[in-house]
């Protein structure tokens, strides 16, 4: 039985997989790390249900004591501290914190030269496919179609657009052979031009409990194709998050993706 170590054990997803871990003969949780300010520290790593016998610490080189693999779903502020404790002890991490900043992500690169590193802004099998049939779709309908990229969540999250929505942004851009900081368009409020050909235009919703949809649209004279992903549980990212961490455990330093644990 692998050991797992959470990041973020009191956040949606950290207690999304407690749940999911329930079902998971091949885990057992062996760390619960949250923030300092935390008001659970030194409680049970379950919120409800039956208690998992692992209490929540701030600390996180103690979190992963210990531990065969660790997911980080906390806040992007604290994944550079939470990969070199993983680093120290020789633990691999799933990244599924989004929102990363370029100095996140360069920690994120020195790290995977010791251990595996997965970065997954979505942990959903589901997403993952869809990412791929994004690019399918791109390369073969061509730069005559136009691209809008749409997504919800709850009225929560703070990351706009979210990190799904950029990965699927990025997908078409790789598929056209551009950078999608060159072709995205976020807000068009205020503009007074006509759509910018080629451009990759995105659009967020935030609202109520919705916990995640996200649809790519192409869209051209006659015709609109709607590829579109909607999770209406948590657990979907859960499960999806220990199968890409049982994947990681024992695979040689590095950085790695969902389309990784796929074979996609």
């Amino acid at each position: 039985m692998a050991a797992l170590a959470i990041f973020g054990i009191t956040g949606r997803m950290g207690q999304s997989l407690v749940r999911a871990l329930r079902d998971t003969p091949s885990f057992s949780l062996s760390g619960a790390i949250a923030s300092a300010t935390s008001e659970r520290l030194g409680q049970d790593a379950a919120g409800e249900g039956a208690p998992t016998g692992v209490l929540i610490t701030s600390d996180p080189s103690l979190g992963v004591r210990g531990a065969s693999v660790a997911v980080d779903f906390s806040s992007s502020s604290g994944v550079a501290a939470h990969a070199q404790a993983c680093a120290a002890a020789g633990v691999p991490i799933l990244i599924g914190a989004t929102a990363l900043d370029a100095a996140s992500r360069a920690e994120l690169t020195r790290t995977a030269r010791n251990i595996a590193v997965l970065i997954a802004p979505n942990t959903s099998v589901g997403v993952s496919v869809v990412a791929e049939l994004v690019s399918m779709a791109t390369l073969k309908l061509g730069s005559a179609y136009d691209v809008e990229i749409f997504e919800a969540h709850h009225r929560m999250k703070r990351d706009a657009p979210s990190g799904t929505a950029l990965a699927l942004g990025q997908a078409v851009a790789g598929a056209r052979g551009r950078d999608l900081d060159e072709v995205a368009v976020y807000d068009r409020a205020g503009h007074g031009a006509p759509r910018s050909a080629g451009s990759i235009g995105f659009s967020s919703s935030r609202a109520g409990d919705i916990v995640g949809e996200h649809t790519v649209t192409f869209a051209a004279a006659g015709e609109r194709i709607e590829i579109t992903h909607r999770a209406t549980d948590r657990i979907t990212f859960a499960r999806g998050a220990l199968r890409a961490a049982e994947w990681l455990i024992g695979q040689p330093a590095g950085l790695y993706g969902m389309k990784n644990v796929l074979g996609l």
